[in-house]
Order: C-alpha cells, then sequence, then structure tokens
C-alpha cells in the first residue's frame, strides 16, 4: 500500500508541476519584457495576455494551457498502459485522472514557479475535459463558443461553460470521479471570476477586444 500511495503521489505532483508551467508569465517575459500579472486583470491567461500582447501570443498560450490539462491526463493514463503488472490497482485509475485533473488546474492558477499566482484555469481545464471524456470537453467548448458568440464576453463564456461541465458529466453518464471533479473544478473557475462576475452584473465587463476599465486594472 504504501507504494502504491508514494506512486500515486508522484503522480499527482507530477500533474500539479505540468499545470504549474506559467506560459502566460513567460510569454510576457520574452515579447515584451514584462510581468504581465502587472498589466490588465493581473492574469496570466489568454484574455490577458490578448488584451497585452496580441492575438498570435494569446493563441499559443492558450493551446499551451490546454496542452497542460491534456498532458496531465496521459501522465496517469499513459502509466497504466505502459505497467505491463500496474503497480497501482486499475480501480483507482478514475479517482487518479480525477485528481490529476484538478492537481494540473488548480496548478494553472496556483503556479510554484510564479509565487502561487497564475490565470483562471479555463483553457487547463478544457484541456483536461477534452482528455478526460472527449464528448464533454466537446460540449462544454461549443457552450462556451455560444454564449461568447451571442455576448462577446469571454469570461460570460467561461462560467456558463463550468457549470454545464457538471450537467454533461452527469447526462453522460461519467464514472463518479469525473463527476465529482467536474463539480469541484466548475466551482472553482467560477470563484476565480469572482470579479468578472461582479463587473458582468454591473454591466461593465469589456467585450472581447476591449480595454478594463482602469478602476479594474488597478485591483
Amino acid at each position: 500500500m504504501v507504494l502504491e500511495l508514494t506512486l500515486s503521489g508522484l503522480l499527482l505532483i507530477a500533474a500539479y508541476l505540468l499545470g504549474s508551467l506559467p506560459t502566460g508569465y513567460l510569454a510576457g517575459r520574452l515579447l515584451k519584457g514584462i510581468d504581465i500579472r502587472e498589466q490588465g486583470s493581473g492574469s496570466t491567461g489568454s484574455t490577458n495576455v490578448l488584451r497585452t500582447l496580441g492575438k498570435g501570443p494569446a493563441l499559443v498560450v492558450l493551446l499551451i494551457d490546454a496542452l497542460k490539462g491534456v498532458g496531465a491526463i496521459a501522465l496517469v493514463n499513459g502509466f497504466y498502459a505502459l505497467t505491463e503488472t500496474s503497480r497501482i490497482p486499475t480501480t483507482w485509475q478514475p479517482w487518479l485522472v480525477a485528481f490529476a485533473a484538478f492537481a494540473a488546474v488548480l496548478g494553472h492558477s496556483k503556479s510554484i514557479w510564479i509565487n502561487f499566482t497564475g490565470g483562471k484555469s479555463v483553457a487547463t481545464s478544457l484541456g483536461v475535459l477534452l482528455a478526460m471524456c472527449l464528448p464533454v470537453g466537446l460540449g462544454a467548448l461549443g457552450v462556451f463558443a455560444v454564449v461568447l458568440a451571442l455576448s462577446r464576453i469571454v469570461s460570460l463564456g467561461s462560467i456558463v461553460g463550468a457549470i454545464a461541465v457538471s450537467v454533461l458529466m452527469i447526462l453522460l453518464g461519467q464514472p463518479l470521479p469525473y463527476q465529482l471533479f467536474a463539480g469541484a473544478a466548475g466551482l472553482y473557475v467560477i470563484l476565480r471570476h469572482r470579479s468578472n462576475i461582479e463587473r458582468i452584473l454591473a454591466g461593465t465587463e469589456p467585450q472581447i477586444g476591449q480595454q478594463l476599465p482602469q478602476e479594474a486594472e488597478s485591483n
């Protein structure tokens, strides 16, 4: 049991460290020599990169952040696939996938490399979902796209998408660990958008391509 727990812990640590790679922060440093946490919303995610660095860097950051989520799931599934006689019981696999997924999501928003700051975990969550259950990931992406097309507000699309994930997990009959992950990660993403929710309710949340109000940038 000690060996199983040790290997499981190492997989979760690896998933966290993978999620912690500060893509948006590195883009700001490399392209403009700035700390993107001191720009716009202060997030290292692709939306703030878009406002600060432009479309190209934002797209690259979005893709890499999503791949971090895919990689976290691949770590667990790859371990089981490559180990002929698994050192960890197969019954643990769905739970390890779910915990590794949340570790990556947490790592993106609380990166050890940049003093436990980061983004709002939307892109990494999407990558996790696409690797965990492709129909759920595509469904959440579809909900996000529809809301974004109607409102042109990225944060609103992210929040509604986070809510939709739990519904999709249940409707598609996914394992209990996946359903629990969807609920916990969805709530976490929503909590990461508290300031956005306040601006949405106040009618001051910028649409895509617009800058944040000056008072919001200083918060």
